[in-house]
């Protein structure tokens, strides 16, 4: 029978079939994708085949083709992949400025990998409430000019006080979407918000780090009351690109890519070359220094899978 994959604890996958039943599932011991090397072979998301014996025990036995998928560097440095979610219409990365701070490359980063996979992205700016000064809301409205300028739509929102959940809730509306972004950017929050009864475990910023700390260990889809759902996974301090070609990179930066027509040479790197109209752009400001910076920290993701974290 077939179903879809709606929990993921890393010992086990929760699989509703399409005849409304839930079975808890493991996968056999050669199972394996072919042509990624996953520490998850298995993803939420993904539409599977499951056998179910007498005894109840259940196996997934093949994946069905995906139409995309989220995928990240492992984090244990190996040339092994993390999929964080499959078959998705649209991914939300949720960051902060403030307890704790998501660092732009982490943003880029996130981006580029959706853009390759051909999925959509809405980037979510939690935690308005807590930038007060000046300062801060220069760097909330800095940012948001950024990624909007480029194509990407921004909503900001407080968690805490519930502004600009409405809107968020109207953007995941009939989409299957993935939640994404750094420990204690207030994911779990916002899926309780718009899940009431999902009781999703909450966790609290390190005092000492001004990091967040792990709460959600695995990944789950929620339905929304309004229609769609959400997948809310772990929280990642780092994004290692992988697979990337460098001649593609710059086609997942769109401000790069459009002044990458006017380069002198079709095989440009945009980091040297006379008559690179990226490197002009840079320097007029027409690109952000941010953006750039992150392009070029992809670029030095190498095929030794030497990759630096974005922290």
């Amino acid at each position: 029978m077939e179903g879809l994959v709606i929990r993921n604890t890393g010992s086990w996958y929760v699989v509703l079939t399409d005849a409304g039943a839930t079975h808890n599932c493991k996968i056999k011991g050669n199972f394996r994708l072919k042509g990624i090397r996953s520490t998850n072979p298995v993803a939420v998301g993904d539409r599977v085949e499951i056998s179910v014996n007498a005894d109840d025990t259940a196996f997934i036995t093949a994946i069905r083709p995906r139409r995309n998928y989220i995928i990240r560097r492992a984090s244990n440095l190996s040339k092994e992949s993390h999929i964080l979610a499959a078959n998705i219409d649209m991914t939300a990365l949720v960051v902060t400025f403030a307890e704790p701070v998501t660092s732009t490359t982490f943003i880029d980063r996130f981006l580029a990998t959706a853009m390759a996979y051909n999925v959509p992205a809405l980037l979510v700016i939690n935690k308005v409430d807590l930038l007060e000064s000046d300062d801060d809301r220069e760097l909330l409205d800095g940012v948001t000019y950024l990624y909007e300028s480029i194509g990407y739509k921004v909503v900001k929102i407080s968690a805490k006080s519930g502004e600009g959940i409405d809107e968020l809730r109207e953007a995941l509306k009939d989409k299957l979407t993935l939640l994404s972004g750094n420990s204690g950017v207030g994911k779990s929050t916002i899926v309780n918000l718009l899940v009431p009864d999902a009781s999703v475990k909450v966790g609290e910023v390190s005092d000492t780090h001004h990091t967040g700390m792990h709460t959600t260990t695995f990944s789950e889809m929620y339905n929304l009351p309004s229609g769609g759902a959400i997948i809310d996974t772990p929280g990642v301090k780092g994004f290692g690109t992988i697979d990337f070609k460098k001649e593609e990179i710059s086609h997942y930066f769109p401000e790069i890519f459009e002044e990458s027509k006017e380069c002198r040479y079709g095989n440009c790197t945009h980091t040297h070359e006379p008559g690179c109209a990226v490197l002009q752009a840079v320097e007029e400001h027409r690109i952000s220094a941010s953006r750039y910076a992150s392009y070029l920290s992809i670029m030095d993701d190498d095929a030794d899978d030497k990759y630096r974290k974005a922290f």
